[in-house]
């Protein structure tokens, strides 16, 4: 995987996260780096607060799907980008769903699933401040040296 192989229409990278809560915002992060690098330009490129049940009806009309978050997960030393596989778990509530289940749902409903990579950058801290702290924002700064090499890349550990 390749962050070129996102350069068109037909994909989708969504930046999940909130901001106003530190290392929350690397997803967003993420997306402000695309845009300020001008990589990507012709992806479908967002930003959410979180995944909705809506959203497996957009990820049905693509054919590739690059979700970024902030993980807390402390086996996470920077960042990894794995390979998602569809699964209906009962993570859905009425504010938010797993990409897996996203996934799931999407092929259920609308006999589709794309291809999805999740890249998941560590975090540190969650409270209530703007701005990344400067751990998570080297972690940001491996990512996005890693994902934009211009060598096919295999999957981060």
């Amino acid at each position: 995987m390749r962050l070129a192989d996102f350069d068109d229409d037909s994909c989708l990278i969504y930046g999940i996260g909130n901001v106003g809560r530190q290392d929350d915002g690397l997803g967003w992060a993420f997306v402000d780096w695309l845009e300020a690098k001008g990589c990507c330009r012709n992806a479908d490129v967002r930003r959410n607060y979180q995944l909705l049940l809506e959203d497996a009806e957009l990820i049905s009309r693509k054919r590739r799907v690059l979700f970024v978050d902030a993980t807390k997960d402390s086996s996470v030393a920077s960042f990894t980008v794995e390979r998602a596989v569809p699964l209906m778990d009962f993570s859905f509530t009425s504010h938010a769903i797993s990409i897996p289940a996203l996934m799931a749902t999407s092929q259920q409903c609308f006999d589709r699933l794309p291809t999805v990579h999740v890249l998941a950058i560590r975090g540190f801290e969650f409270g209530l401040a703007v701005g990344l702290t400067p751990a998570a924002q080297d972690n940001l700064n491996d990512a996005t040296t890693f994902l934009s090499s211009p060598t096919r890349l295999s999957e981060h550990p």
